[in-house]
């Protein structure tokens, strides 16, 4: 069962697909209350609707394993549930998830939430959870400086590496989501003296498309600079869509094996491109589970920070909404406890 659609839809070249087209063009009603599901839709990324339909997936094969009824779910079927992903590791944010999957699917279907406040036995499973586990959440190690230059010298390929290294240096100086880099298109560039301005239409925290615009300077490195070297994001980028021969569409792109330009990379595979490169700059295999496409966005706030940057100048480029979501990117608590211990005169 999809936890966002509870009503079954028609195949497309079904003859009731096209039956149920038919009515909707001739009932006004109907064409409105279409466009109302659809706008209901669009009230939740597709990201998340995937997460929730993986999530409701996953309590419907758990239900079935121990013959329980997943929808109407009792509040105890529900706690076993929790209780059973606290035990198999799970962390708590995403035990809290699955929960509001669940109360979702039953509220679409108009039943009443296993999980509303007045079901003390999941309200107080999920409280038991999050003390026992905790819920704080291990973030990406945040990329330097020297690892991104030693990921760009360690680039292989001709047409990859002009694709990777664009795809780090933008990263890494917009301090940007994969999500982000994978959605870039030519269209929202605007090249200018000074470099660069993207504009983003839509972001994870920008859901509505209010948009922002993220900066992009040159870099100081002299004219002749070695690709290998060429830390210059403006450059870079310049570089890879000349050699691509991209004028439109999505900036960065998939490439076979006989050379060819593709259509656009999935976020995922950004991220997994971001790891490798990261390994062949020398990131030991256990370090390198530490490592992802969200440390990109981790260097770009805490190289920032560390050379002076103010907290609203880095919000203003990363597009956080809060200090608070900033300061859990810049990475110098460890140095500021360090600090202030050595102030004491012991």
């Amino acid at each position: 069962m999809d936890a966002l659609s509870l009503v079954p839809m028609p195949l497309a070249d079904s003859p009731e697909a096209t039956a149920v087209a038919l009515e909707a063009q001739q009932d006004p009603l109907a064409r409105i209350l279409k466009a109302a599901s659809d706008y209901a839709k669009e009230a939740r990324s597709l990201a998340t609707q995937k997460a929730y339909s993986a999530d409701w997936r996953d309590f419907e094969k758990w239900c079935r394993t121990f013959s329980l009824d997943a929808i109407p779910a009792e509040p105890r079927t529900v706690a076993a549930y929790l209780a059973a992903l606290a035990g198999m590791g799970r962390k708590a944010a995403t035990i809290s998830r699955r929960r509001t999957t669940i109360s979702l699917v039953h509220r679409r279907a108009g039943l009443p939430s296993p999980c509303d406040q007045q079901q003390l036995l999941v309200m107080e499973t999920m409280q038991g959870i999050r003390r026992s586990i905790g819920t704080r959440q291990q973030g990406k190690e945040p990329a330097s400086l020297d690892l991104i230059r030693r990921a760009i010298q360690n680039a292989e390929g001709t047409l990859a590496a002009s694709r990777d290294r664009a795809i780090l240096l933008i990263g890494f100086a917009g301090g940007l989501r994969r999500s982000e880099l994978a959605a870039m298109r030519c269209e929202d560039l605007d090249w200018n003296r000074r470099g660069l301005t993207v504009h983003l239409p839509k972001s994870k925290t920008d859901q509505e498309g209010q948009g922002r615009e993220v900066e992009f300077l040159f870099g100081a490195q002299p004219a002749g600079t070695p690709l290998s070297e060429l830390t210059c994001p403006v450059r870079a980028l310049a570089q890879w869509l000349k050699q691509a021969n991209i004028e439109e569409g999505f900036v960065f792109r998939r490439i076979s094996h006989a050379q060819t330009v593709l259509g656009g990379l999935e976020s995922r595979s950004i991220a997994n491109l971001i790891k490798k490169a990261f390994g062949r700059a020398g990131v030991g295999e256990k370090e390198l589970s530490r490592y992802g496409a969200h440390s990109l966005r981790a260097g770009f706030a805490t190289t920032a920070w560390a050379n002076g940057a103010t907290e609203l100048a880095i919000m203003r480029q990363t597009g956080h909404k809060s200090n608070a979501m900033v300061r859990k990117y810049i990475r110098s608590e460890k140095a500021d406890r360090i600090e202030a211990a050595s102030k004491l005169g012991l």
